[in-house]
C-alpha cells in the first residue's frame, strides 16, 4: 500500500521535470542587417523540353532532337549527351510536329 503513493509521486515528479518554464519570444521576420537583403528582380527560367524525338537520316545515322518551348532545338548524337542548341533555319529545317526534317542538308525521318 505504500508503493502506490510512491509510484504516483514519482510519475508526477517525472511529468513536472519535463516542463520548460522559460519564456519564448516569437518575432515575425528575420534578423536585421544588410546581408539579409535579397534582390527581387524577375528570374527567367530556361525553356522546357516540349518534345524529344529521334530521327534516322539518309546516311543511316541517328539524330536525337529535343524541341524546346521557346522555338529552339537541341541536337544530340546520343541520348545521353547534352547536345548543342540550334535555331531552326539553315542548319535544321522542320519542327516537332513534322515527321521528316532536314539536318545539315540530309533528310531525316522520325
Amino acid at each position: 500500500m505504500t508503493r502506490t503513493p510512491l509510484l504516483i509521486a514519482l510519475g508526477v515528479a517525472a511529468a513536472l521535470a519535463g516542463c520548460n518554464k522559460e519564456d519564448h519570444t516569437i518575432v515575425a521576420g528575420g534578423p536585421e542587417g544588410d546581408d539579409t537583403n535579397v534582390s527581387n528582380e524577375p528570374v527567367a527560367l530556361p525553356p522546357s523540353v516540349a518534345a524529344s524525338k529521334s530521327y534516322r537520316c539518309k546516311d543511316n545515322s541517328l539524330v536525337y532532337i529535343d524541341w524546346l518551348s521557346d522555338g529552339t532545338a537541341r541536337v544530340k548524337k546520343t541520348r545521353d549527351e547534352v547536345g548543342t542548341s540550334v535555331t531552326p533555319g539553315a542548319e535544321l529545317k522542320g519542327d516537332a510536329k513534322a515527321s521528316t526534317i532536314a539536318y545539315n542538308g540530309q533528310s531525316c525521318k522520325a
